[in-house]
């Protein structure tokens, strides 16, 4: 097994136990605690999982933490892809639909490649990325411009005002997280400002969000949870979880 594979499959168990052991790994992945310890700092210093004594252990970001777009790239990616595919189920050929920045909503991007005649309008520089990479013709594609963040998202007063010009049929946004309380939320002041603007444009909101965004709080509220005319999720949200959601979005919808 390569490092990559053995970090990734680390990774997974992580999240999965909140927490893993150096003994436990070694016997698991029949290789060298050293090795295993050189896979945890790999993760550790790309801001994937917290090295403690023997071990590491999931992260517990504060509310103005924001991970970069490398980081949130490798969590989750069955779930992400699942929620890709079901999210494109609702997109039509002539549609003007706007993408926000995150990782889910750059996985939307690739399989929206081959719907013709859209427009599409986005502040994130990996989703644009994908479009212009396709080169169709019959496509339009409005890259905001603005502030980078860690994330690769535009953000700020340019991004605002080039979005309040636009009127679209859908928004699929990408949250840091959702809760009960706080509703869709994200760690960024500037990138809550854009989404807002976002929301505003569009007739229907699209929340992708998997099921680890539940309970993770954002330092800013961008829509409540009732402002989502449908949110996309995976079959491993909590059933509590579930049961608050379908009494509070237009449409609940289970990918995968």
């Amino acid at each position: 097994m390569l490092a990559q594979q053995r970090q990734t499959a680390i990774l997974e168990r992580v999240r999965l136990h909140g927490g893993v052991r150096v003994s436990d790994l070694v016997v698991e992945f029949g290789v060298s605690d050293m090795t295993i310890r050189r896979d945890l700092e790999a993760l550790a210093d790309r801001g994937l999982v917290a090295k403690v004594h023997g071990g590491a252990t999931v992260l517990r970001p504060g509310s103005t933490e924001e991970p970069g777009f490398a980081a949130k790239s490798v969590r989750n990616r069955a779930e992400k892809a699942a929620i890709a595919a079901r999210a494109a189920e609702l997109v039509r050929p002539g549609m003007a639909v706007a993408l926000s920045a995150g990782t889910t909503t750059a996985e939307l991007a690739r399989r929206l490649v081959s719907v013709p005649e859209l427009t599409v309008v986005t502040n994130s520089v990996p989703v644009a990325d994908v479009f212009f990479g396709s080169g169709r013709p019959d496509r339009t594609v409005v890259l905001t411009g603005g502030v980078r963040t860690p994330s690769d998202a535009l953000v700020g007063p340019v991004a605002v005002a080039a979005i309040r010009t636009f009127h679209l049929d859908l928004l699929f946004l990408g949250v840091h997280g959702m809760s009960e309380r706080a509703g869709f939320t994200t760690p960024n002041l500037m990138e809550a400002d854009t989404d807002r603007a976002l929301v505003a444009a569009a007739e229907r909101l699209v929340v992708l969000a998997d099921h680890s965004k539940w309970d993770l709080l954002g330092i800013s509220t961008i829509a409540a949870l009732g402002a989502a005319d449908v949110l996309v999720t995976d079959g491993r949200l909590p059933d509590a979880a579930r049961e608050t959601l379908e009494g509070e979005v237009g449409q609940l919808m289970i990918a995968g």
